[in-house]
């Protein structure tokens, strides 16, 4: 229940608790270690004192010399010491030295333990008994609240130890010693935790100007929120910050760009193509066509700011690919329409000149007339040679372009080795790969002004393969564009010409030829024959069409 509490406790509060708390404790740490370094330091201090004094009388001369005579005296004989005044003159010195340096107890001792000077001892009397034997050499320590320390007598005339001095001092109480200290040092720590709360303050304003006034459970419900909005659409994110490193990829750009989702990585890095990095590095925002492996994307990079701060930029990533196949197939009912209108109007022609003549008695020549028709035919007379191409799909994609040519002041030829006599498998991939190679050509030759603008393709079978080979007689690939003529974004026609970008159709056949193992190729980027003086293309698609057996 505490727990619940303090979530519910704004985050200024909790910062500020918590910064109130840990300068406390860190203080309280801190006047601990002190407090008790200081102590040993303190008791180390009093033993050094309480040995200095020990060996400042144990040094004395006289009393080098009584404690000399006194441990050769036998203990019977022992009363002639006491009334000795070299005795009392010890006394005398051991008591102005306690006196002085305000030591507890000074006690001298010979080497059998026979105490000729004390505290609580007559200054005209030796007791026996006292500290156990003579000193084996220089000591000190503290215990009980007392500094001792005992330092050996040597005889006269000798290094022989006679006896023993004895020094004890009392350690005042680490309280009463630290009491004043500790009230000097009350008003620093006042001062230290006025700080720490004013710091604490400052730093909850400016997270909360940070967050836009936010808590810490409204931040993460946002960001939980923003990222099921984002990985919940039907467009690919990528976003990256101002040093060009990736801060958020959603699932729809993993699946249509093929990258890895990884952040924190520089964009060159995650596996975009070389076109799409392109655009993102342009941050071109009109809406761009791309191909990625067996997709065709619409690319918008922007740049993203903020009060004018550079915070990066997004990638929006939006799949095409049906939309493209739908047009493929609306392109060849296109096609298909073209040629039934072609074929109206050559009908209605003809009707209407059969009626003349029929209407004039001219039946011989009326019956020229149908003759060649029923030879020629419609489709015959729209693209000669066109009966060597046995797939009827075929036939009116081939009219269709011619009539189209024609329009454009152009003639759409077939080669004079030009065979096909299976059917299409994929009439789609085919007439893309076809219907591109003469649009290119077509614009190629519609753009000069020579009186003959002439088209040839060339369709030959090899099994379930289509060869297709498409020259003209325009102008061809200029040098610096061969070598890169097939790379998205690159095109011989004028810019804003071609709706949503240019330079996608070439590598976008070269893609559908290469997934089925086949390939586009620029054969001959110029000069090829005296009227095909243009460019000249082949392609091979594999697997579209089918084998007639041999009757």
């Amino acid at each position: 229940m505490v727990r619940a509490r303090f979530r519910t406790v704004r985050l200024r509060t909790q910062v500020l608790l918590l910064q109130v708390l840990v300068l406390a404790l860190a203080f309280v740490v801190a006047f601990a270690i002190w407090a008790l370094r200081s102590d040993t330091r303190l008791r180390t201090g009093f033993g050094q004192r309480a040995l200095a004094i020990a060996q400042v009388v144990a040094a004395e001369p006289g009393v080098r010399e009584q404690v000399t005579r006194a441990s050769a005296v036998p203990l019977p004989e022992l009363g002639r010491i006491e009334a000795d005044p070299a005795t009392v003159r010890v006394q005398g010195t051991v008591a102005a030295t306690r006196a002085r340096t305000g030591a507890d107890s000074i006690v001298v001792a010979d080497e059998r333990g026979i105490v000729l000077a004390g505290p609580d001892l007559p200054a005209s009397r030796v007791s026996p008994g006292g500290p156990p034997g003579p000193a084996a050499a220089e000591e000190y320590g503290t215990e009980d609240g007392t500094a001792w320390a005992r330092v050996p007598v040597r005889a006269l005339g000798g290094d022989r130890e006679a006896g023993t001095v004895d020094v004890r001092l009392a350690i005042e109480p680490t309280a009463t010693r630290l009491a004043p200290d500790l009230r000097n040092a009350v008003p620093v720590v006042g001062a230290g935790l006025l700080l720490g709360v004013v710091g604490a303050l400052l730093l909850a304003r400016r997270w909360r100007g940070l967050t836009l006034g936010l808590e810490p459970a409204d931040l993460a419900e946002l960001v939980r929120g923003q990222a099921a909005i984002l990985h919940g659409i039907g467009q690919g994110v990528v976003a990256v910050d101002s040093d060009g490193r990736t801060t958020f990829v959603n699932d729809q750009a993993v699946r249509l760009l093929g990258i890895t989702p990884a952040t924190g990585r520089p964009i060159a890095e995650i596996g975009l193509t070389p076109r799409v990095l392109e655009l993102f590095g342009t941050l071109e925002s009109r809406p761009t066509t791309a191909t990625v492996h067996d997709r065709v994307v619409v690319v918008v990079a922007r740049p993203v700011r903020r009060d004018g701060r550079d915070l990066g930029a997004v990638l929006i990533v939006q799949d095409r690919t049906d939309v493209e196949a739908l047009a493929r197939q609306l392109d060849a009912v296109q096609s298909m329409s073209t040629v039934l209108r072609a074929q109206r109007h050559e009908f209605a022609n003809t009707l209407h000149l059969l009626s003349g003549l029929l209407h004039r008695g001219r039946i011989g020549e009326a019956t020229r007339c149908i003759d060649d028709v029923l030879g020629s035919g419609p489709l015959g007379a729209a693209a000669p040679g066109i009966d060597a191409v046995a797939d009827p799909y075929l036939q009116a994609f081939l009219a269709a372009k011619a009539a189209h040519a024609r329009e454009r002041g152009a003639e759409l030829v077939l080669g004079p080795d030009t065979s096909v006599a299976g059917t299409l498998i994929d009439p789609v991939d085919v007439t893309t790969v076809l219907g591109n190679l003469l649009d290119n050509a077509l614009d190629a030759v519609a753009g000069t002004g020579d009186p003959v603008k002439r088209v040839e393709v060339e369709l030959v079978q090899e099994e379930s393969t289509l060869y297709i080979v498409v020259a003209d007689s325009g102008p061809g690939i200029a040098p610096e564009l061969v070598d890169r003529i097939f790379t998205e974004g690159t095109s011989t026609r004028e810019p804003g010409t071609v709706p949503g970008g240019r330079g996608v159709g070439l590598a976008l056949i070269r893609q559908l030829a290469r997934a089925r193992g086949g390939d586009v190729l620029l054969s001959s980027p110029s000069g090829g024959t005296a009227v095909l003086r243009g460019a000249e293309f082949v392609a091979r698609i594999p697997g579209v069409l089918t084998v007639r057996s041999a009757e």
